[in-house]
């Protein structure tokens, strides 16, 4: 057990070099015998510590190379994360929210349908509409009685709430349509209440469906003023105006 706890607490702690960016990604660590000069440990210890780097992913094992610090899986996940467009984050969640209502449909209770009908009034009063209409999806999701979608609802809200690009694409989309948006909820709800789990499917589609194309038309209308802009400025370097007035 002590040489258990010996190696982990120097994986941990090369762990930590590697993050103050002593190691970057792409060097290699020093020589095993020197490491286990520097920590003061055997050179067992520091192999089995870099077997436990190996498993983290933190460190490739290269034969007869050397030990080579890997992209840390968070800075890999947020390269990723960035990548991530409205238009995706959208046909994710109407791939994934169209099948949790056709499930919720089948399951859910009359304490569930009534905090529906809530976040509809919410919606409606325009008090809190934008928590209220997050509730509305979580609520669907909870009711599907499956933790693996309830989570997966909740990451697709945490993405939409924090990737800036794409919250700045919802929240002008949403400020734009607070009456469509409230009518599809409207349709899920009353979907729902009858436990009609087709045309949950059918109602959850067709609000990502118009959330998507007015996020395509919102992205047109941003390209066709960029062209205008640059129409704009060429026609003014080369306007040969002033010589013909």
């Amino acid at each position: 057990m002590k040489t258990r706890r010996m190696f982990w607490q120097i994986a941990e702690k090369i762990e930590n070099l590697i993050d103050s960016g002593l190691y970057p990604p792409g060097s290699r660590l020093p020589p095993e015998r020197e490491l286990a000069e520097t920590f003061n440990v055997s050179r067992p210890t520091i192999r089995e510590a870099v077997i436990a780097l190996e498993v983290m992913q933190r460190v490739e094992v290269k034969t007869s190379s050397g030990v080579y610090v890997l992209e840390s899986p968070k800075d890999k996940e947020r390269e990723t994360l960035d990548k991530v467009s409205a238009f995706e984050l959208t046909q994710a969640r109407a791939l994934v929210e169209g099948e949790a209502a056709a499930l919720a449909a089948m399951s859910i209770s009359e304490d569930e349908l009534a905090a529906l009908k809530s976040t509809l009034d919410a919606m409606e009063s325009g008090i809190g509409a934008e928590q209220a209409d997050r509730e509305f999806h979580l609520i669907i999701s909870k009711a599907t009685k499956n933790h693996a979608i309830l989570l997966a609802v909740e990451k697709f809200w945490e993405l939409r709430d924090t990737l800036p690009n794409v919250k700045n694409a919802y929240a002008n989309v949403c400020s734009q349509s607070n009456k469509d948006r409230l009518d599809e909820h409207k349709a899920i709800y009353e979907a729902l209440k009858k436990h009609d789990s087709q045309r949950a499917r059918a109602s959850m589609h067709a609000h990502f469906n118009r959330l998507i194309n007015a996020l395509f038309e919102m992205s047109e209308a941003k390209a066709l003023e960029e062209v205008r802009k640059k129409s704009d400025e060429t026609r003014g370097r080369y306007s040969l105006s002033h010589l013909v007035n």
